[in-house]
């Protein structure tokens, strides 16, 4: 069997920051094993936003996802492990707050925006982005981080292993 360690791209949105979730959010994907080998917090200029969100520039959501990921600091990550992909996706839950299961991070902290969110007609504050699959996460930890941002050490158990 093969064991495929991906990096993957993990945003704590401006509303995860402002309601005091980074730590929460961060130790669980500590406490999955994930390892953290990029971290800076960032102000996001609207120039970076397009870059970062350019599949939805023509959507009708965007202008509200321009001026929220703009609002204020966003944590980015890019974390390492076993399948970080999936692994991070099934953590992070719904895109939709709503219908994020409980015991997901969206599940957990996010579900009280979305009622408030739809009655505006928004999109909904969503606490957290994460890559949707390895192209995505490539290009995005590329957009994110340059390459000597991104540290490579072993995690206490990792150096038992011979």
């Amino acid at each position: 069997m093969f064991i495929m360690i991906q990096r993957t791209l993990v945003l704590l949105k401006p509303d995860a920051i402002k309601r005091g979730l980074i730590g929460k959010i961060i130790s669980r994907f500590e406490d999955a094993g994930l390892k953290i080998v990029g971290m800076k917090m960032v102000w996001v200029n609207q120039e970076f936003a397009r870059k970062h969100y350019e599949e939805h520039l023509d959507k009708e959501f965007y202008e509200w996802l321009e001026k929220f990921i703009t609002s204020g600091p966003v944590i980015a990550m890019c974390l390492e492990g076993v399948e970080a992909i999936s692994v991070v996706r099934k953590m992070v839950g719904s895109t939709e707050p709503g219908k994020a299961l409980p015991g997901t991070i969206r599940g957990d902290f996010a579900h009280l925006s979305t009622t408030y969110a739809n009655k505006k007609g928004i999109a909904v504050p969503n606490l957290i982005h994460a890559s949707g699959n390895e192209e995505q996460a490539k290009r995005e930890i590329a957009l994110w981080f340059k390459p000597e941002e991104i540290h490579s050490y072993k995690l206490a158990y990792e150096e038992l292993v011979l």
